[in-house]
């Protein structure tokens, strides 16, 4: 696996070469920015499409909290940890789905441990989008959908429908004939189409449909993985789905 391309953000120039420092001392990861504030960041991430970010709570001109929220709607798969000396934004990295929280100052082994696990999962993802995709069983859902995009309207068989997910700030959805669909609609308006019986908002920032999930992994503190069949693509469900997902199966 090639390096993890990492960008960090902190209004802090000494947290900022700490932080650098861990990073470098392992060849698993390459840090590809650094930023005062999440509006830097932002432009960093726009031009060098990091893997993880590790950002401060408090920054002047745009929080790290806003931050996150608009790297996810660029690329919901963007490992996010954050990095504060106070522990009452918890519940807020929580709702943005963060992989991790290291509260300042922190160990050395703690922050150490985190970067080894995001090489992990992300060794992990890169693996199964290797794999050959899985037969996809016998659809469940009926009817079509009708999608608009610049080109005009696409009509969708629903029983098709794998994944819909928010992508460079745009909707795709990846259907079971490999085909892959993109709208300006949004998620929410996309997810009002679907049946709610056959598909489940796992995450801010997914729609998978039930029928085709292949297994679900850890991943992070509050989320995990969905592998999905037919398709090497995934996506993340919160503990909160995750539990409303087994409570359909019971």
């Amino acid at each position: 696996m090639k390096p993890v391309r990492i960008a960090i953000a902190d209004d802090d120039a000494d947290m900022r070469g700490i932080v650098r420092k861990i990073i470098e001392r392992d060849g698993g990861y390459e840090l590809v920015g650094e930023a005062e504030n999440g509006e830097e960041l932002i432009d960093i991430f726009d031009r060098k499409h990091p893997q993880a970010v590790i950002l401060d709570v408090e920054m002047p001109v745009m929080t790290g909290l806003e931050c996150a929220r608009a790297i996810q709607d660029r690329d919901p798969r963007t490992v996010i940890i954050f990095s504060t000396a106070h522990d009452r934004y918890m519940q807020d990295a929580f709702e943005v789905y963060a992989f991790d929280y290291l509260l300042k100052p922190f160990k050395l082994e703690r922050a150490l441990k985190t970067l080894e696990l995001v090489r992990e999962r992300l060794a992990e993802r890169e693996e199964a989008a290797g794999r050959p995709a899985a037969d996809a069983p016998t659809k469940a859902a009926a009817g079509r959908l009708m999608l608009r995009h610049r080109e005009g309207v696409s009509l969708i068989n629903v029983e098709n429908i794998l994944l819909v997910q928010r992508e460079e700030r745009m909707t795709v959805i990846y259907a079971a004939d490999g085909k892959r669909y993109v709208t300006g609609e949004s998620l929410g308006e996309v997810e009002e189409k679907l049946p709610p019986d056959v598909f489940i908002r796992t995450h801010k920032s997914y729609i998978v449909n039930i029928n085709q999930i292949d297994s679900i992994t850890p991943y992070g503190r509050w989320t995990y993985v969905v592998k999905l069949h037919g398709t090497t693509q995934d996506a993340l469900i919160t503990h909160e789905k995750f539990e409303e997902l087994q409570r359909l199966f019971e």
